[in-house]
């Protein structure tokens, strides 16, 4: 007795299921033009098409890969740049409640002196009528 699965039929290829999203990254059609007329500038006499295509797929890829680069690099300076006002923000925020917690806590000495001056002046005052 043979079993099989639903999806496992190799000799079928309308039965295969296809990945979510392809591994292979898009190139850009300008990205194609510019890497095709670095290849054809370059290009040596007697040189056949398909060598110039491949020559144009290797600056293609050269291109690509200095695209990455440069987006990871600035993803990399976004982070930074976000860390460092996150880190500034939060300095600032907790600067703010240490310096009105100060002038919160002088508040009731002040008053308490200020009181006991007034206390002392009155009996003074009384003493001396």
């Amino acid at each position: 007795m043979i079993l099989s699965t639903p999806n496992t039929d190799t000799h079928n290829p309308a039965r295969q299921t296809m990945p979510k999203y392809s591994t292979k990254a898009k190139v850009s059609d300008k990205t194609k033009e510019e890497a095709m007329k670095v290849a054809r500038a370059t290009q040596r006499p007697g040189q056949s098409k398909e060598q110039t295509k491949l020559i144009a797929q290797g600056i293609q890829e050269g291109i690509d890969l200095y695209k990455k680069q440069q987006k990871e690099k600035a993803r990399e300076q976004d982070k930074r740049a976000k860390k460092a006002a996150k880190t500034k923000t939060t300095e600032t925020q907790s600067d703010s409640p240490v310096e009105s917690a100060t002038a919160c806590s002088k508040l009731p000495w002040i008053l308490l002196a200020l009181s006991w001056l007034g206390f002392g002046g009155y009996h003074i005052v009384n003493i001396l009528i």
